[in-house]
């Protein structure tokens, strides 16, 4: 089983680089002005919307960044493959696991997403309103292409031709199709189990990787592959971590997800 997820009491005094992805989807300025008021100590920021998705795509709401983009992004942040990263947000929130998904894609293998929110986070460690200055590296990432889904795999995966089970993470309503409220058709991706990524966390936290196995493990066959996906692939890269942490071994990520897919494919509505 993965471990993703860190508690704050683990990382207090060791030698980690801090990535801080605060964010609000309804302000998209509010982290940024957020981590210049003050973030932890030596943090650098990435941005959703600016770093992390590729918004110039039409493939869904935040689409995926190409692998130049990538590339670029962590040399300029002066990363390593084998630096001990963590990252974090405003808690219970999706932001740090969608910058965790694409570490994990760019081949990092000691990354960990702060279980605490930053509010938390501040009343031990030491913050700053500093930005700091940063020696560009020239790692190659080592990708693992076999952890992102795009729109031609789901759609083998609805045929039946690819043997993997579809799970949306949206509430219930949405993957229903009784109500819609960002995209211009309602309902699912066809095949599709679905598990409200909400369910995930409890008091602005996700919850212990134990308590993952009790809510997930029965979920569907962990012995085939999973694809999580979400209305726009941000609230899927929770329930991809914590399939991982729950025992699923072959867990991928459908990044442009249900908004992707209603461009071109048909959906299914349900009552159940």
């Amino acid at each position: 089983m993965s471990n993703i997820f860190i508690d704050l009491d683990k990382i207090i005094g060791k030698n980690v680089r801090f990535i801080d992805t605060r964010f609000d989807l309804g302000n998209v300025n509010a982290g940024k002005e957020m981590f210049k008021m003050e973030h932890l100590e030596g943090a650098i920021y990435w941005d959703l919307e600016n770093d992390l998705s590729d918004m110039g795509s039409e493939n869904g709401r935040h689409p995926m960044i190409s692998k130049d983009k990538m590339t670029n992004l962590i040399q300029k942040a002066g990363l390593l493959l084998d630096d001990h990263i963590v990252i974090y947000d405003q808690g219970g929130s999706p932001f740090a696991l969608r910058a965790y998904f694409l570490l994990e894609w760019a081949g990092f293998n000691n990354v960990h997403v702060l279980r605490e929110g930053y509010e938390e986070a501040k009343k031990k460690l030491p913050v700053s309103n500093e930005e700091i200055e940063i020696s560009a590296s020239t790692i190659s990432p080592n990708w693992k292409d076999e952890i992102y889904v795009d729109v031609n795999k789901v759609k083998k995966i609805v045929s039946g031709e690819m043997d993997a089970q579809l799970i949306d993470a949206r509430s219930a309503k949405r993957y229903r199709g009784e109500m819609e409220p960002i995209d211009s058709v309602a309902g699912h991706i066809p095949t599709a189990l679905n598990f409200d990524w909400e369910q995930l966390k409890s008091d602005g936290k996700f919850l212990q990787q134990e308590d993952l196995q009790e809510k997930l493990t029965g979920l569907t066959d962990k012995s085939k592959p999973v694809v999580a996906y979400c209305g726009s692939g941000v609230t899927a890269a929770p329930l991809y971590a914590s399939l991982k942490e729950a025992g699923y071994e072959n867990v991928q990520l459908y990044v442009g997800s249900y908004s992707d897919w209603i461009r071109e494919n048909e959906v299914e509505t349900s009552k159940k």
